[in-house]
């Protein structure tokens, strides 16, 4: 085998299944996957034209007459927080945030299954095992990072910050021109928090600071409720047929 073939991906689709967006739809994948003998260069180039990774692998929908998944990213620079986002922020004045390496710990667990066991209950990652969920923390080809938010108590000149509660997470790959939101969970008791809200923009910050143009926040779809918040975040840009762009406020 060739370098240049090494190198290149070798993509495959997956069967039909029901769409766990758009009510009776089909959806299929088309995936490759991430090793580290691939070239950082063509797995950068796969997550920032369109392709999601899970731990090493990167899919991207593929479905017959169907293009209702589109990739978004938020322009950093151009972004600024509304009043309803500002108030989400004073809110969570009292939260710390911590940028670590993307390592598994048993608080990071059972925060995941306390937020999987209230929201998605009946979704793909019910099951997930304390080994499952190191294995989408640690199993990454590329740049990982977590971000640890704790509530930082009255008395925090007397206690370590590792021990403060843990409210949120978010796992985090580095891009060549932005950071990808992977995945993220949060207390599910804290709702008056908006803590999903208030990640995204703790990582736009994030990546102003890092002088980096853009936070990618995976795929929103027309038509699902459960994608709709995305488009919160202006200004963004789709990726279409002829590439990204700058869109007009798809908020409702």
């Amino acid at each position: 085998m060739s370098e240049q073939q090494k190198n290149f991906p070798e993509f495959y689709v997956t069967a039909p299944q029901p769409c766990p967006y758009l009510s009776g739809r089909l959806e299929r994948k088309l995936f490759t996957h991430l090793t580290r003998d691939k070239s950082s260069t063509v797995i950068d180039n796969l997550l920032k034209g369109g392709f999601r990774r899970s731990q090493n692998i990167a899919y991207m929908p593929y479905c017959e007459g169907c293009q209702a998944c589109i990739s978004v990213r938020v322009v950093v620079d151009g972004f600024e927080a509304s009043r309803s986002m500002r108030r989400i922020q004073d809110k969570n004045g009292d939260v710390v945030s911590r940028r670590i390496p993307a390592k598994p710990t048993p608080d990071q667990y059972a925060l995941f299954r306390s937020y999987v066991d209230a929201r998605h209950s009946d979704g793909g990652m019910a099951d997930m095992t304390v080994l499952d969920y190191a294995m989408m923390v640690e199993d990454s080809a590329v740049e990982t990072f977590l971000t640890e938010y704790r509530v930082k108590p009255e008395n925090a000149l007397e206690s370590d910050p590792e021990t403060w509660p843990l409210i949120a997470v978010a796992l985090c790959d580095h891009l060549s021109d932005g950071i990808s939101m992977v995945y993220s969970f949060f207390d599910p008791d804290a709702d008056s928090r908006s803590l999903g809200t208030y990640m995204i923009l703790e990582h736009i910050a994030h990546a102003r600071r890092l002088g980096l143009p853009y936070l990618y926040l995976g795929y929103w779809i027309e038509g699902s409720r459960k994608m709709k918040y995305k488009t919160r975040f202006q200004p963004q840009e789709h990726l279409g047929p002829n590439g990204w762009l700058l869109q007009s406020n798809t908020e409702a």
